[in-house]
């Protein structure tokens, strides 16, 4: 409030927002690409991997996953929302409460904003998505996509192996 509760001693409360301002400013985009039935378990698998949104596969971060399009219907199902990358911490959702989805539609991992981008990696030679700034209906990319052709022009052949010493 007002700080009135603080007056009558010498302590002054200094106020860090950090993630609770950035995290919920943000959404991981990712598009289903296959929907798999293994045993009891349902998988929806998606464009966007661990080296995208990182949090969920190092500390188990809880992200609400929200399909893009908004569904009529109320049938849920429990499916785990998991990557392309064939890692048992690839993932961003376990048993999660979703509608039926099909492929091609778009999935939103939310509250991704803080310490996303800045803990994504190019892990198995994945190139960083775009990141896109949305205010109200304009939007526009503020850092492009990469490019796996540029992720390889950084590599080079030691010339003592280009000679075959």
């Amino acid at each position: 409030g007002d700080g009135a509760a603080l007056a009558p001693t010498d302590l002054t409360l200094i106020v860090e927002p950090g993630r609770s301002i950035a995290g919920p400013a943000g959404a991981l985009v990712t598009r289903l690409l296959y929907v798999k039935q293994q045993g009891d378990r349902l998988f929806y698998i998606v464009d966007g991997g661990m080296n995208d949104l990182a949090r969920p596969s190092l500390y188990d971060a809880y992200h609400r996953v929200l399909p893009v399009r908004l569904h009529q219907e109320t049938t849920r199902v429990a499916a785990d929302v998991v990557g392309p990358i064939c890692e048992s911490g690839d993932f961003f959702a376990r048993e999660r409460e979703l509608p039926p989805l099909e492929p091609g539609e778009l999935l939103a991992v939310m509250e991704s904003g803080a310490y996303g981008f800045s803990m994504a990696s190019n892990y198995n030679s994945r190139p960083r998505p775009p990141e896109v700034l949305v205010d109200g209906r304009r939007r526009g990319v503020i850092r492009r996509r990469e490019e796996v052709e540029e992720l390889m022009a950084l590599e080079a052949i030691p010339h003592w192996l280009e000679q075959g010493e």
